[in-house]
């Protein structure tokens, strides 16, 4: 609906959902580790809604600490929707990969409020059936160019 505006249509913006690999390097902000402020888990609540600080619901964006390229809740909060499907990843090093053409379930990142703090890495990935909806199910969306 975003891209059906006028006024975005105008300025040559269309939305989407981003793949896997857009997310999680959205999510990593420039790290290699296992979450996008280091390795460990004990700083996640600074960073994330999960089982042990979220009691069991949802919280604001904007409430804990951003990614260092200020992006908030990509860890924790609620699982976000990847426009890929799930599926085996390829074999070896891979730019920008995209995920298998068909599938049951798509690919849901970044952990939820009710989930622990291993469900929330950077790396984790986890489907659902494209007509799932759940209070812990979300979306982000990715704005690009297309003139």
């Amino acid at each position: 609906k975003l891209s059906q505006l006028l006024e975005e249509k105008t300025a040559g913006y269309m939305y989407r959902l981003p793949t896997e690999a857009e997310w999680e390097y959205a999510c990593r902000a420039g790290s290699e580790t296992t979450f996008s402020f280091g390795n460990n888990e004990v700083r996640l609540d600074k960073f994330a809604w999960h089982d042990a600080n979220a009691r069991n619901t949802t919280h604001s964006v904007g409430e804990l600490l951003p990614n260092a390229w200020g992006l908030y809740d990509m860890h924790g909060n609620v699982w976000e929707w990847c426009s890929d499907w799930h599926g085996e990843y390829s074999k070896g090093a891979l730019t920008d990969p995209i995920g298998p053409a068909t599938g049951t379930y798509r690919v849901c990142k970044g952990g939820s409020f009710g989930f622990t703090a291993w469900s929330c890495r950077s790396s984790n990935r986890y489907g659902n059936t494209p007509d799932s909806h759940s209070t812990d199910l979300g979306f982000r969306v990715v704005r690009h160019f297309v003139k």
